[in-house]
């Protein structure tokens, strides 16, 4: 299967930055994994590992990231994000020569919100991905099969912002997850249509921080949104 998402390492990058520049000193990164191998054979979706290019572009990712933040790493169980974390860690000692804790496996970064994958796969194959989280996202496929967006939006928001608050000033956790983990936070968080938000490319962010005692969201190219 062909790729067809885009490298967004450099949004990331930039994002981060710009949030330093801003005078903030912690920040939740919501992150895609890098690039990755793919296979006709729906089954074989969650064993799908990074490819070469994949793995070099998480280590410069890491290798890239500024200095004034040190990574706390999360990730998805999936072998492509937990290669994505490894990835970023050595990435980022190489240059700063710092040890960082190993990277922490949690649930509200996998696919938890799959309740059927069998009939999920089915309609999937179906209706065509896109098209497939439009009928998520406006709820019309049955809760047995995908849990409600907005409540998969707010746990997922809830996790990034508990990991936010408890971070040390000149720290960032990055956790490391999947594209659909990341469109329900810009849709039902952000405000922004998944037809107009761009595609969650490879090493695509959503950052959470706080200024001002408020908690916000931001992702490239928009303006932050408070969530409450």
């Amino acid at each position: 299967m062909k790729n067809k998402y885009k490298l967004r390492s450099q949004h990331t990058l930039g994002l981060v930055r710009d949030l330093l520049g801003q005078g903030v000193d912690r920040i939740s990164l919501v992150l895609r994994h890098s690039d990755r191998q793919y296979s006709d054979n729906p089954r074989l979706e969650p064993f799908m590992g990074l490819n070469n290019s994949g793995k070099a572009y998480a280590f410069d990712l890491g290798k890239s990231f500024p200095l004034d933040l040190t990574p706390v790493l999360f990730s998805s169980h999936f072998g492509r994000c937990v290669e994505t974390a490894y990835l970023i860690d050595k990435g980022f000692t190489s240059v700063s020569g710092k040890l960082l804790p190993h990277n922490t496996l949690n649930n509200t970064l996998t696919p938890f919100y799959v309740k059927d994958i069998a009939t999920a796969m089915k309609m999937l194959i179906k209706t065509g991905s896109n098209q497939f989280v439009r009928n998520w996202f406006e709820k019309t496929i049955d809760e047995s099969i995908m849990l409600d967006p907005e409540v998969t939006a707010n746990r997922i928001a809830d996790f990034m912002i508990s990991r936010l608050k408890e971070l040390s000033p000149g720290q960032v956790a990055i956790c490391v997850t999947h594209d659909w983990n990341i469109f329900p936070i810009k849709q039902f968080k952000l405000k922004l249509s998944h037809e107009d938000a761009l595609d969650a490319g490879y090493l695509d962010a959503v950052a959470f921080f706080e200024k001002d005692s408020r908690i916000f969201a931001a992702s490239r190219q928009f303006d932050p949104v408070e969530i409450t």
